[in-house]
């Protein structure tokens, strides 16, 4: 038994013979010629031909993994009208009087390097995109066919590196997996491989010689395991089975109501902290966004974030969840959280110090960038903002008129913005006690269970030595929860919960029965929740 290590691009388990995919050989003689023009005419015919192939990737792309994942070969059809890359290949035979094939692989090789020495992620992956159309370009130029994977069963598919267009001509109904040695996780490759929903690993180094070995791909923990023992086997054999089991339950819930049986609809969203993880929250069906953690945008980065830098991610955002509500959390910043360049003193219990909204109304020019990128990318989509770690009256009237210069200068600026449903996090005994008053500020309320929690029983959440006396579900707890919800019933307004809690299935029905609206969990428990939820009468 043999482990390789890797990178996962996409999670899942994958059992099955190795397929090494061997490339043709497309080595490029360099020769003289005398007829620079016809050479010219016959990249320029390659050109249509390569041109008209990858529209018919696209079509195909577009049927089995949408848009995003077809977009690829709209881009590569673009590259092959770039005028520098162009100029290049014109210029080679021009000047050094050589055939189309030498002059397309040079500048395939030139424009590569150049890609691949930038400092930017995205920018080095699309080496990968200018070495497919040269590669392209002279297998057309040569005469040659496409090469595709030929296997009568179903194989974890493992090459050098693996090009969009190879991926979509393959017959998925064969594939239970991509290894590759090279590749990223922001290549084009990787996100086809994600959006098919196929286990994929790159970095790793296997050798030849394993082709046609039994193989495990545990796209969780990045790793193949060629050769694998009875034992192993039949371990993940059970884990395939598991995966396979919530793959059915996904399959049979996917675009049910999450409802009970006498037909009370709950509000069931899923929390990101990042970007990627909106993959997840559509994967698992969820209804929304019901937290959207911004302050990793903050902790990701060694300066404070631009208000373009967060406008694009607030805007991708919106716009992948295509009018589902995303409900973004402003920064919280502070306790647990601490960021460098915010030069913040020490503090010897932060869990109730300078944090969340207080270094917001402190620092208002953060909080106004921020509050600027989040109303901007409302003209996207469904957005709602709420404001974590309130106490009083007075902090969401002064968030208002934050909100309220935001909004004009928009307005002065001719920058369209929507219509954004404002609320707050009830995550404070105080914001709980004053819950009447607040409902009548706000469009709504989300309940934080794991602040309220450790500020409800003074017992600090970081602290194990405490973790035997920790009870997420006090009687303490459970109240102050269906006072917020009775509170915010009484104004007109809706009430959820966002924290650990509302994951928790043992309360599943308290809530819905507390009438709770709102549910926001992690991506992997919003079927679970929905299934316990349609069982309800």
């Amino acid at each position: 038994m043999n482990r390789l290590e890797g990178k996962t691009v996409f999670s899942g388990i994958a059992i099955g013979k190795i397929s090494i995919l061997q490339k043709a050989d497309q080595s490029v003689k360099r020769y003289h010629v005398e007829e620079i023009e016809a050479e010219i005419r016959r990249v320029e015919e390659a050109k249509q031909t390569a041109t008209e192939e990858l529209q018919k990737l696209y079509e195909k792309a577009l049927q089995e993994v949408g848009e995003s994942g077809a977009a690829i070969f709209e881009v590569h059809q673009m590259m092959l009208d770039d005028e520098d890359y162009l100029d290049s290949i014109h210029n080679i035979i021009e000047t050094q009087q050589v055939n189309a094939e030498y002059a397309v692989a040079s500048t395939g090789d030139n424009f590569s390097a150049m890609f691949a020495a930038m400092d930017d992620d995205y920018m080095q992956a699309r080496a990968a995109d200018i070495k497919d159309i040269s590669e392209r370009l002279v297998r057309v130029l040569a005469g040659h066919g496409e090469s595709l994977m030929d296997a009568d069963e179903p194989v974890i598919v493992v090459a050098e590196d693996l090009a969009p267009s190879e991926t979509v001509q393959m017959d998925k109904s064969k594939v239970l997996a991509f290894v590759t040695r090279f590749g990223s996780s922001n290549s084009h490759t990787a996100i086809l491989a994600r959006t098919m929903n196929i286990p994929a690993l790159i970095n790793v180094d296997y050798d030849v010689q394993m082709n046609g070995a039994l193989g495990i791909v545990d796209g969780k923990n990045g790793v193949l395991i060629v050769d694998p023992d009875e034992e192993t086997l039949e371990k993940y054999r059970t884990i395939q089975a598991e995966e396979a089991e919530k793959k059915a339950m996904l399959k049979e819930l996917k675009g049910k109501e999450t409802a009970t049986k006498s037909g009370r609809k709950i509000n069931l969203y899923a929390n990101i902290g990042s970007l990627s993880d909106v993959a997840s929250v559509l994967q698992n069906d969820a209804g929304g966004i019901g937290l959207f953690r911004s302050e990793f945008i903050y902790l990701e980065k060694d300066q404070y974030p631009t208000e373009e830098e967060q406008f694009q991610i607030y805007k991708t955002v919106a716009q992948n969840m295509a009018g589902k509500k995303v409900i973004i959390r402003t920064l919280d910043i502070g306790a647990d959280k601490q960021v460098d360049y915010f030069n913040m003193d020490h503090e010897e219990n932060p869990a109730m110090g300078y944090r969340a909204i207080r270094i917001c109304l402190d620092r208002p020019e953060i909080f106004k960038t921020q509050l600027r990128a989040l109303f901007r990318a409302s003209a996207y989509g469904t957005i709602a903002i709420m404001y974590p770690m309130i106490i009083s009256v007075n902090e969401v009237h002064q968030i208002k008129a934050i909100v309220e210069e935001v909004k004009q200068e928009l307005t002065q600026e001719n920058i369209p913005f929507g219509e954004v449903e404002q609320g707050i996090m009830i995550e404070t005994p105080a914001a709980v006690m004053i819950s009447d008053l607040l409902a009548k500020e706000v469009d709504f309320f989300s309940i934080g269970t794991n602040d309220l929690t450790q500020y409800t029983l003074a017992i600090d959440r970081q602290n194990a030595k405490l973790d035997n006396i920790y009870d997420a579900h006090h009687e303490a707890v459970l109240r102050m929860i269906r006072m917020v919800v009775e509170n915010a019933h009484k104004e007109g307004i809706w009430a959820g919960i966002c924290g650990e809690l509302g994951a928790d299935m043992s309360l599943t029905e308290t809530f819905v029965e507390m009438g709770v609206d709102e549910l926001s969990v992690s991506p992997t428990f919003v079927l679970p929740i929905r299934k316990i939820i349609r069982e309800m009468e």
